[in-house]
C-alpha cells in the first residue's frame, strides 16, 4: 500500500493565501485555506493507502481528521521541503498540497502496476501531485518552486530519469479569488465551497 503526503501549513491569519486579500480580509483567507485544507484531508482519509501523513509548518488543529501522522516540514526552499517529505517514505508515495480541495479519492487512488511516477499539472504551470514509486528527493532538489515553469521543470526530471509516469488530470490551485470561485463550483458541496458562500459578500467589497 502507498502512502499519501499533503504538505500543508497551518491556517493562519496572514501566513496563507495572502494573494486572497483583497477582496477578503486576512482572517477571511485563513478561514478559507482551513475549509481547503479540511476538504483535502477529508479525500485523503478516505483514500485506500498504507499510510497518511500530514507534512505540516505549525501546529495541527480540530480540522484534522484520525488516521493521520503529523510530521513537521523541514527547513529550507519549498523544494528542499517536497524533497524531505519523499525521504521518510519507503514505498510508493503520492504528495498534494492544501491548494486543490477539488480532489476526490478517484484521484488519489492512483495504480501504481505499470507507473514509475504520477504527476499531476496545475493550471497555473506548477503541479498539485507528484507521486513516485521509488521515492528519490534528488528528483526535486533544485527544481524551481512557484514558477510558471515549475511543472514543466519537474516533469522533464522524471522524464529524464527514463521513469513511466502516468498523468493526471489538470487542476487549479486556489491562488486568487477567482480561482477560489471556479474550484468551489467545481466542487460545490465541499467545506470550501460552502466557506466561501457565506463570504461571497466580502468578494464584491
Amino acid at each position: 500500500m502507498s502512502t499519501l503526503l499533503v504538505i500543508a501549513k497551518e491556517p493562519l491569519p496572514g501566513r496563507v493565501k495572502t494573494r486572497l486579500t483583497p477582496p477578503f480580509t486576512p482572517a477571511e483567507a485563513a478561514g478559507l485555506a482551513e475549509a481547503a485544507l479540511a476538504d483535502t484531508l477529508e479525500a485523503v482519509a478516505r483514500t485506500p493507502a498504507g499510510r497518511r501523513v500530514l507534512v505540516l509548518e505549525g501546529r495541527p488543529g480540530p480540522w484534522l481528521p484520525p488516521g493521520f501522522e503529523v510530521v513537521p516540514q523541514a527547513a529550507g526552499g519549498l523544494d528542499e521541503r517536497l524533497a524531505a517529505a519523499f525521504a521518510g517514505c519507503v514505498g510508493p508515495a503520492l504528495l498534494i498540497g492544501m491548494d486543490t480541495p477539488q480532489v476526490t479519492p478517484e484521484l488519489l487512488a492512483v495504480d501504481w502496476s505499470e507507473r514509475d511516477a504520477w504527476f499531476g499539472p496545475a493550471v497555473d504551470g506548477g503541479f498539485w501531485a507528484l507521486g513516485l514509486a521509488v521515492p528519490d528527493p534528488a528528483l526535486l532538489l533544485g527544481v524551481p518552486m512557484s514558477v510558471s515553469w515549475t511543472g514543466a521543470v519537474q516533469y522533464e526530471r522524471l522524464r529524464a530519469a527514463g521513469l513511466r509516469i502516468g498523468r493526471l488530470p489538470v487542476l487549479r490551485d486556489v491562488d486568487t479569488a477567482e480561482d477560489a470561485r471556479l474550484v468551489a463550483a467545481h466542487a460545490p458541496a465541499g467545506a470550501f465551497a460552502a466557506r466561501l458562500a457565506r463570504l461571497a459578500p466580502a468578494a464584491r467589497r
